[in-house]
């Protein structure tokens, strides 16, 4: 039997939307943004420092977020991120094309149930 492994590119195609939802809460550094990813799916979407940056990056470029920078101790400064107007409008259109996806997903997997999904983890 094949397995393909899937994670990573099914991570790539949601990190966006992730990202900008945890920003729409309240601005972040990229250290706590990673973190917050892994608490709050229970440690099953983890999300490097190193993948994360160049997304931020590509983020900014398309004026989905800002940043700034803090100076947090005496030579150490840390890099905070905001969403922008562009970044919601955004985070919007992913919200509505994932929930269409995953529904279409679960409608072809037969799952009617959220809690049915326990049988696969």
């Amino acid at each position: 039997m094949v397995h393909i492994a899937v994670n990573e590119s099914f991570k790539r195609g949601t990190v966006e939307l992730l990202i900008l939802t945890l920003l729409d809460e309240e601005e972040k550094y990229g250290y706590q943004i990673s973190q917050e990813l892994a608490e709050r799916s229970g440690g099953r979407y983890t999300l490097l420092e190193s993948s994360m940056y160049p997304i931020l990056y590509r983020m900014l470029e398309k004026g989905l977020i800002a940043d700034r920078t803090e100076l947090v101790g005496r030579r150490r400064t840390r890099v905070y991120y905001r969403i922008e107007p562009a970044g919601k409008e955004h985070l919007a259109f992913l919200r509505k094309e994932y929930a269409s996806l995953t529904r279409g997903v679960l409608d072809i997997l037969g799952i009617r149930d959220l809690s049915a999904l326990e049988q696969y983890e």
